[in-house]
């Protein structure tokens, strides 16, 4: 019962729509309406600035970290129950029971997570986040490859138990997934170039 309710408390805090919020509390304008139409970092930065995104960034991280370190302390840093807890937080960022069901792409959620299950594996992904970033000039390009290469750090530099290689593969494909319109824009060469 407790693992479960821990998986429920992951899934709240991962449905928490901090950029939504902020802009809302900021401008008084849905997010959602302009940009992207996305409620992550990326969108609030460029549509509301740069300190409203970084704390979107940041508060959504920290979501992802909580609900991860919370199932730990609930089932005793039981690593199946975190490797599950990592994807639920995902799954509420981006199907948030407070916005209908609509919500982020979870990239910031699943770093929080990670960190806190992988971090070896996480801290490599972040280099080769830079480097893709820093080459291409598209967030949606990183985070794409971020994920597709997330899975092999896990297993190979993390050294991470079977059930947080499994997590980290079924999160990296559920990244991808939920990037499968940045993915037309890359093609069409269409997609957003990130500015600071």
């Amino acid at each position: 019962m407790i693992p479960l309710l821990a998986l429920l408390i992951a899934y709240l805090l991962g449905a928490i729509p901090f950029g939504y919020l902020l802009v809302k509390l900021k401008t008084g304008a849905d997010v959602r309406a302009a940009g992207s139409g996305n409620i992550g970092a990326t969108n609030v930065m460029r549509t509301t600035g740069r300190v409203a995104g970084f704390a979107t960034l940041l508060l959504d991280i920290a979501k992802g970290y909580a609900a991860v370190w919370l199932t730990g302390r609930m089932t005793d840093g039981n690593t199946l129950w975190m490797s599950l807890a990592a994807i639920a937080v995902m799954a509420g960022h981006a199907y948030p029971v407070f916005l209908g069901f609509k919500g982020g792409k979870a990239v910031a959620s699943f770093v929080g997570a990670f960190a806190c299950l992988t971090p070896a594996a996480l801290g490599v992904e972040i280099i080769i986040f830079v480097v893709v970033v820093a080459l291409t000039r598209h967030i949606s390009m990183a985070s794409i490859v971020g994920a597709a290469t997330f899975p092999l750090a896990a297993y190979l530099v993390a050294r991470a138990p079977l059930e947080a290689v499994a997590a980290s593969a079924v999160a990296g494909a559920f990244i991808i997934y939920r990037h499968s319109s940045n993915i037309q824009r890359l093609r069409k060469g269409t997609e957003s170039v990130f500015k600071l």
